[in-house]
């Protein structure tokens, strides 16, 4: 038997028998309106948060938030774009982007996190080269806090997740804050529930 082995075999022997990991509590609170401690916490972080109304035109509301945009892209057919995802053949096709349009799978009240996966973003570069990112929430899908962002059924099924808290920021340069300096200018997230599409976005 070689060193190595003789060594190996005895961190074997000297192993400790295997044990359940402990159980995570969920650090759960008294009910509290997730919506409003969504918005608050967003709103430190640099984002807007935007109440749709019921039957509103979302697509309408884009425009409205961003009507000097030349170039909007959007991953979710509840918003019509002007440049279509399915055409994109390489990320860096997505540099001239002005809005991007998604759906998160969930936001977190306790960070102002919005939480994207490769299935939300349809190709991951759209959340970040595109000047400014509108993200479509549905409020029943807000959860307290990130030990339940962690449980969350995508985190497990995607090859890719992030969890998103406001637009790009840096302030290492003589401390001034600064947006959009390593990605999105801007970040709003609007509250508003799936609705039915019977068009493809384009």
């Amino acid at each position: 038997m070689s060193a190595r082995d003789a060594i190996l075999a005895a961190v074997r022997r000297a192993a400790p028998a295997p044990a359940p990991l402990p159980e995570v509590p969920g650090f759960e609170r008294a009910p509290v309106d997730l919506a409003g401690v969504f918005e608050e916490s967003l709103a430190r972080m640099g984002g807007r948060l935007v109440r749709a109304e019921p039957g509103d035109d979302l697509t309408g509301l884009v425009a409205k938030l961003h009507p000097s945009a030349g170039i909007r892209c959007s991953a979710t057919p509840e918003v019509q774009g002007n440049r279509d995802l399915a055409t994109v053949g390489v990320p860096m096709q997505l540099a001239d982007v002005d809005v991007a349009v998604v759906r998160a799978a969930c936001g977190v009240a306790e960070t102002g996190s919005v939480m994207l996966t490769e299935r939300q973003l349809g190709i991951i570069a759209l959340g970040y080269l595109a000047q400014h990112i509108v993200v479509l929430l549905d409020p029943a899908a807000i959860i307290e806090n990130l030990h339940q962002a962690y449980r969350r059924p995508e985190l497990a099924e995607a090859s890719y997740t992030v969890l998103m808290t406001g637009p790009s920021a840096t302030a290492d340069i003589e401390g001034v804050l600064i947006h959009g300096a390593q990605g999105v200018r801007s970040l709003t997230v609007v509250l508003a529930p799936p609705q039915p599409t019977t068009t493809r976005n384009t």
